[in-house]
């Protein structure tokens, strides 16, 4: 049984610290807070700390779920102290951040899982068998607004799941970005609308809003002769195919619902049981961040053609 320590207690960080306490194949031994009170109202009987530099020689691995400024700091410390890690996404903040976690990683062959959590959602992962040549992606995540990961933009925030999902299920090079956002209720763009054009003709439209009075989380994947619509928060997959005797067909797809954090968490401890790369390592995250950044690039230069014309606008 592996011993494991939350790093974090926050929003998220509490959520990682009961699934570790109710696995049957880990020992959760510590929470670790800046807020030692946070920590142990949160450690299910585990030790509470305020300082992840404890942990060395007490713990088997970690989960990492402090702000995304402080990944790099804090995970390669506990890399360095041969400690296995799952880190929250976006891998970091920076793509040289990125690259220190995964140098220090190989380095001292330790485990870096990105907790790129949608990929574990058993829709998603029923998706990844019924996409065959993916033509189109319409994809719309909402969220209601708090006060939760305003230290990252909503591109970093909410939309980086959903690039992470369409890279992984296009088959072709990315070619170009096409990007606009704006900032509602926080210095941060809150609202976003992407563009992605693949090599092979492949386009997926992206948008993501933290301002919304909705949560809503949806995709739809359009290929030769099928569509396929995909609810994230349902875990449902319906599937619509043109062709046979009946002209079109119709399936929902049947789906063993699960809660994502627990399959990925239990996917965490193969890969540290077995020394394997985990699917969402280190390398496939540090692509996703690229492009997020990309992404926050084209935002910040569409901004700048508005203030310009703003500029030189009268009533």
């Amino acid at each position: 049984m592996k011993r494991i320590a939350v790093v974090g207690a926050g929003a998220f960080g509490k959520n990682h610290a009961r699934v570790v306490a109710e696995s049957s194949r880990a020992d959760l031994k510590f929470v670790v807070d800046s807020n030692l009170k946070r920590a142990q109202e949160h450690a299910h009987g585990a030790a509470a700390t305020c300082d992840y530099r404890d942990l060395k020689g007490q713990v088997d691995a970690a989960i990492v779920a402090v702000p995304t400024i402080a990944h790099a700091e804090v995970g390669c410390a506990l890399l360095e102290a041969g400690i296995d890690v799952l880190i929250e996404k976006p891998i970091a903040s920076t793509l040289e951040e990125a690259d220190r976690l995964i140098a220090t990683a190989e380095r001292s062959g330790r485990i870096v899982q990105v907790g790129h959590l949608e990929r574990f959602n058993p829709a998603v992962v029923a998706l990844d068998r019924l996409a065959t040549l993916p033509l189109f992606f319409e994809v719309h995540r909402m969220s209601v607004f708090t006060l939760r990961s305003l230290d990252v933009d909503v591109v970093l925030d909410l939309m980086i799941h959903d690039l992470d999902i369409v890279l992984a299920l296009a088959r072709a090079e990315l070619r170009d970005i096409r990007a606009a956002g704006i900032s509602v209720l926080s210095p941060k763009v809150d609202i976003a609308n992407v563009r992605l054009e693949f090599a092979d003709g492949c386009i997926a439209n992206l948008t993501a809003s933290r301002v919304s009075t909705d949560k809503v989380r949806k995709l739809r994947l359009f290929q030769p002769q099928q569509y396929i619509s995909v609810d994230y928060a349902k875990q449902a997959a319906a599937v619509f195919t043109v062709g046979g005797d009946e002209g079109v067909g119709f399936e929902q797809v049947s789906i063993d619902q699960a809660e994502p954090l627990k399959l990925q968490f239990d996917s965490f401890l193969d890969a540290v049981e077995t020394h394997h790369q985990p699917k969402l390592s280190g390398r496939v995250a540090r692509r996703t961040l690229e492009v997020a950044l990309a992404v926050i690039a084209k935002i910040e230069e569409h901004a700048g053609v508005v203030a310009q014309t703003l500029a030189g606008w009268k009533p």
